[in-house]
């Protein structure tokens, strides 16, 4: 009796709806590139992408150590968003949206972008204070974002419950209104297509194992699991190991690495219109067109680089949705998963060269990676064929944790991811 593994079945059962089955090459290693990106994510993969169709650059590679979409990007919760506090953080998030407007027309690939709303609740005084700042700043930088009253909050989703003798009472709540949601895997199936379309080599089961430098100490190739590949420049987008990869040619990164989980209900009829979340009960749920409720909680209080999380967190973001929605209290978990974050010190990404010549990092996203996915991609795109970082990124250049120029998204965001 034939076996097949779970990415042949998951592939073959896309095989009977149009556009869904990945039509990207499976290249083999050639002897050198003019660049190499490590990690076939989404971040990787739009970054490849770019460079090819923007930047005119063909000799290209991504290397992938298992399966494309198969990490991160395939274990996220789809959150798409721009209502960031700092000026930084908006200029990027916010280029990123734009592109998320018009990404399926560009890459020819439904990714199921839906622009449903974020909605994130305020459950006292100090929350209210905080997402009304994030509201004005938003606005004065030409960000659609809006305050809200419990009632009009429970107009825009009335599963929620607003009484007052609650343990998380609703005291208003912000809307971006071109937040929603997109489709994790199609994303990195779409970029993987469009990149191999333009002659981007995309090599799965290539695990790197060392950087090889040369006597200057500049970067000079790879090494892994399918041979030795020559290049001279390097992109890292390993997204909750890029501190491992990096340590291979001898950089130390400020990061460390958290498991951070997520689940899905049972299928049930539409009952969930948008996004919603909350940073007071580190959780966040919106509804899949599967039915599935999809529910995040925050990350665990330990390093790990393992993609399980500690019980406690998911059972205390299931008690405090089941106070906020009381009409998921008997569903069904159907199933949940963890993904491993890279988080920096002010939980903003690094993005730009690194000491090492020849070696471009684009890392410590945390849980903000995949509403970025195509401005990181684009920007990082640019940083790599310039040989310098773009202007919306260079505030995120590795060098502030010396200058101390942080931006603090860690204590801003107002929101859990």
């Amino acid at each position: 009796m034939q076996r097949f593994s779970f990415l042949q079945l998951l592939r073959q059962s896309f095989r009977n709806h149009e556009g869904w089955e990945p039509q990207w090459r499976a290249a083999s290693p050639k002897a050198a590139y003019d660049v190499v990106i490590v990690g076939g994510g989404g971040h990787g993969l739009a970054t490849a992408y770019y460079l090819a169709s923007e930047h005119g650059l063909r000799n290209i590679a991504v290397v992938e150590k298992g399966w494309i979409g198969g990490g991160n990007t395939g274990r996220n919760t789809t959150i798409v968003r721009s209502n960031y506090l700092f000026e930084e953080s908006e200029a990027l998030f916010e280029h990123s949206m734009k592109l998320w407007e018009g990404l399926s027309q560009a890459l020819n690939y439904n990714v199921m972008y839906s622009p449903r709303g974020v909605l994130v609740l305020a459950h006292n005084t100090t929350d209210a204070q905080v997402i009304r700042r994030h509201v004005h700043a938003n606005r004065l930088a030409g960000i659609d974002n809006e305050w809200m009253t419990p009632e009009q909050a429970k107009d825009f989703c009335p599963i929620l419950d607003i009484s007052r003798n609650v343990r998380y009472p609703i005291v208003g709540a912000s809307l971006q209104r071109r937040g929603g949601t997109a489709r994790h895997d199609a994303v990195a199936w779409g970029y993987a297509r469009a990149a191999s379309a333009l002659g981007v080599d995309i090599i799965e089961n290539c695990e790197v194992t060392a950087i090889r430098r040369d006597a200057g100490g500049g970067v000079q190739g790879l090494e892994t699991t399918r041979g030795e590949i020559a290049t001279r420049k390097i992109g890292l987008v390993t997204a909750g190991h890029t501190s491992v990869v990096a340590a291979m040619a001898g950089l130390r990164l400020p990061m460390e690495s958290y498991p951070l989980q997520a689940l899905v209900s049972e299928p049930v009829k539409p009952v969930m219109p948008c996004v919603v979340m909350s940073n007071s009960i580190h959780a966040y749920m919106s509804q899949s067109d599967k039915g599935e409720l999809v529910i995040g909680a925050g990350t665990d209080a330990y390093t790990s680089y393992s993609q399980r999380g500690a019980l406690h967190v998911a059972q205390h973001t299931l008690d405090a949705l089941c106070e906020l929605f009381p009409i998921v209290r008997r569903l069904r978990m159907l199933r949940s998963w963890g993904g491993i974050v890279d988080v920096t010190p002010d939980r903003s990404p690094i993005i730009g060269k690194s000491p090492v010549e020849g070696l471009f990092l684009n890392c410590g996203w945390g849980t903000g990676g995949f509403k970025a996915t195509p401005g990181s991609g684009h920007l990082f795109a640019h940083t790599l064929a310039k040989n310098e970082a773009h202007p919306i990124v260079a505030p995120f250049g590795l060098d502030r944790f010396r200058t101390g120029a942080l931006v603090d998204e860690s204590t801003a965001a107002a929101v859990a991811h």
